[in-house]
C-alpha cells in the first residue's frame, strides 16, 4: 500500500495493529504506531482502541495504559475500557484491572465477563469470581458459561454443576464447558451423560464437547460407546482437525485397539507434535516398545515437531519394555542432538528405567547428582522398585527421603510393610502398623470401572449399591470354589 504512495486512513491502522497483536514481536506495531502519530491519526477513537488492545496482546499493558490515558473525551468509549481491563486480566494483573474496573463509567456484559474468567483463572479467585457474579444486573450466556467454566478450572464440579443446572438457558458452549470440566475433574462418567443429555436436547456438539467425550471415553476405556461415537461424528460432520483425531487415537489406544489408532495416524493430513506423544506412549504402554522408539526416530528423521515431553514419552515407553541401553543412549542425546534440557520428570522417567531393571545403586546415585531438587516421585519409583528387588536397607532409606519432603501418606507405609512382609520382618510390620494407626492413616479407597452391553458400571472397595450385587457375590464365592477344588 505504501509502496503505490496509497495514504492510509483511520480505517487503515486499526487492521494493520490488529494483524501486529498476532505475530511475534512488537517491533512491527511500533513503527506502526509512529506512522498513526506522524499521519495525526493517533488520537482517533478507533486507532485508540487498537493501540490499547496492540499494547495489551503483546503483554505491554504499561504502553496500552499510556495510550488510555492520553485519550480522552470521543477519543475513548467503553471498548477503550473493556481492552484495557481485559489486558490487565490477561497479563494477570488482577489488582490493576479491578481498580479500573471500579473507575469505569459504564459497563456491559462482556466487563463483567472479563473479570469473572480473570479471577476464576486466578488460584484461589474463584470466590471473588462468584461475588462478581452474584453483582451482574443482567447476566447473558458469557457470564453465565465463564463462572461455570471457573468453578471448573478449580476442581468445584459440583459447584459448577449447581450453577448449571440454574441456567434459563444454554448454549453449545454451555454444554461443552461443563462436559469438559467434569473430565478434568476425573469424573468421566457424569461426563458423558451430560453428552447424552446434551443430545437429546437436539445441541450439535462443537470440538471441545466431542474431544471432551472421546477422552471421557479414553478414561473409562469404553470402546464400543467410543466406536458409536467416531461413527456419530463423522456422520454429523463435526469438525475432525489434529486435535478431535489425536483425542480419538488416545482413546483408541487406551481401549486396546492399536490397529485403529494407527489407521487414522498414518491417514492423517497433518500431526502435531501431541499426535505423535500418544502415539508412542501408546504402543509402549501395549508392550510395543521397539516400535515406539522406531517411531521416535522416524519422528527426528521427519523433523517433526518435538517437545520434551516426547522425549519423556519415549522414555517411559523403554521403562515399560526394559530398554535399558536405549533409554539410557536418548536421555544423553537430549541435549546434545535434540536441543532439549532434561527436567526434572526425565530425571524420574530414567530412575524408574533403572530401578525397573534392578539397577537401584544407579538410579540412587542418580537422584542424588541431578542438578535440580528430587521430587517425591523419584524415591517414590525407588521405594516400588525395591519391594521387586527385595532390598529393605534402601527401601527404608527412600523412606526416610519422602519422610522429609512431607510426602510419606499411608500408600509409603503400606509399600514400606509388605517390603517387611516379604522378608518375614513381622516386628517391623506392627510397628508401622501401629504408626500409621497412632497417625490416623487409612488406606485408599480402591474403584474400578467396567463397560457391559454399552453400559458403564463403577465397583468400589467394600461398596454394595450395586444392583447386582447379589449375583456378583454369588458368582465370585462360586469362582473361590472353584479355585479351591483345582
Amino acid at each position: 500500500m505504501r509502496r503505490c504512495a496509497v495514504r492510509p486512513d483511520a480505517y487503515t491502522f486499526p487492521a494493520v495493529l490488529k494483524a501486529c497483536g498476532c505475530a511475534p514481536g512488537c517491533r512491527v506495531g511500533l513503527l506502526v504506531h509512529a506512522e498513526a502519530v506522524r499521519r495525526g491519526l493517533d488520537a482517533d477513537l478507533f486507532t485508540v482502541n487498537a493501540l490499547i488492545s496492540f499494547y495489551c496482546r503483546v503483554r505491554d499493558c504499561g504502553s496500552g495504559r499510556k495510550v488510555f490515558d492520553e485519550a480522552s473525551g470521543f477519543s475513548r468509549d467503553l471498548v477503550s475500557w473493556n481492552s484495557m481491563v481485559a489486558g490487565y486480566v490477561g497479563c494477570g494483573e488482577m489488582e490493576l484491572a479491578q481498580e479500573l474496573f471500579d473507575e469505569m463509567p459504564q459497563r456491559d456484559t462482556f466487563s463483567w465477563a472479563t473479570m469473572i474468567d480473570g479471577y476464576g483463572k486466578q488460584v484461589g479467585g474463584v470466590d471473588r469470581a462468584r461475588e462478581m457474579f452474584d453483582q451482574i444486573p443482567e447476566r447473558d450466556l458469557v457470564c453465565w458459561n465463564t463462572m461455570i467454566d471457573g468453578y471448573a478450572r478449580h476442581g468445584r464440579i459440583d459447584e459448577a454443576r449447581s450453577l448449571f443446572e440454574q441456567m434459563p438457558e444454554r448454549n453449545v458452549i454451555s454444554w461443552s464447558v461443563i462436559i469438559d470440566g467434569y473430565v478434568r475433574c476425573g469424573e468421566a462418567k457424569e461426563a458423558l451423560e451430560h453428552f447424552q443429555s446434551m443430545l437429546r436436547c437436539g445441541v450439535r456438539p462443537d470440538r471441545v464437547a466431542a474431544v471432551g467425550a472421546v477422552t471421557a471415553c479414553a478414561q473409562l476405556g469404553t470402546l464400543e460407546y467410543g466406536r458409536w461415537l467416531h461413527s456419530y461424528l463423522e456422520k454429523k460432520k463435526v469438525l475432525f482437525d489434529v486435535v478431535v483425531q489425536t483425542a480419538f487415537i488416545d482413546m483408541y489406544m487406551k481401549c486396546g485397539r492399536l490397529d485403529l489408532a494407527m489407521s487414522i495416524f498414518e491417514n492423517m493430513a497433518e500431526r502435531s507434535v501431541v499426535t505423535w506423544n500418544v502415539v508412542i506412549v501408546g504402543l509402549g504402554t501395549h508392550g510395543y516398545g521397539l516400535e515406539a522408539i522406531t517411531l521416535f526416530h522416524r519422528m527426528v528423521a521427519e523433523r517433526a515437531p518435538m517437545d520434551d515431553l516426547s522425549v519423556l514419552a519415549v522414555l517411559t515407553t523403554c521403562t515399560h519394555a526394559g530398554l535399558v541401553s536405549e533409554g539410557l543412549g536418548i536421555f544423553h542425546r537430549m541435549k546434545k542432538d535434540l536441543g532439549i534440557d532434561p527436567k526434572v520428570e526425565h530425571y524420574g522417567a530414567l530412575v524408574d528405567l533403572l530401578a525397573r531393571a534392578g539397577c537401584l545403586d544407579q538410579a540412587r546415585h542418580t537422584i542424588e547428582t541431578m542438578p535440580m531438587e528430587p521430587t517425591p516421585e523419584l524415591w517414590g519409583s525407588l521405594l516400588a522398585a525395591c519391594r521387586n528387588h527385595r532390598c529393605v536397607e534402601l527401601a527404608e532409606l527412600s523412606v526416610e527421603r519422602l519422610a522429609d519432603l512431607g510426602a510419606d501418606d499411608s500408600g509409603v507405609y503400606v509399600l514400606l510393610s509388605n517390603i517387611y512382609a516379604d522378608e518375614g520382618m513381622w516386628n517391623a510390620v506392627l510397628r508401622i502398623r501401629k504408626l500409621m494407626s497412632d497417625e490416623g492413616m487409612k488406606k485408599d479407597i480402591g474403584r474400578s470401572v467396567i463397560e457391559v452391553d454399552g453400559e458403564i458400571h463403577e465397583f468400589v472397595n467394600g461398596g454394595s449399591s450395586h444392583i447386582c450385587k447379589d449375583e456378583i457375590y454369588l458368582m465370585l464365592r462360586n469362582l473361590s470354589n472353584m479355585a479351591a477344588s483345582i
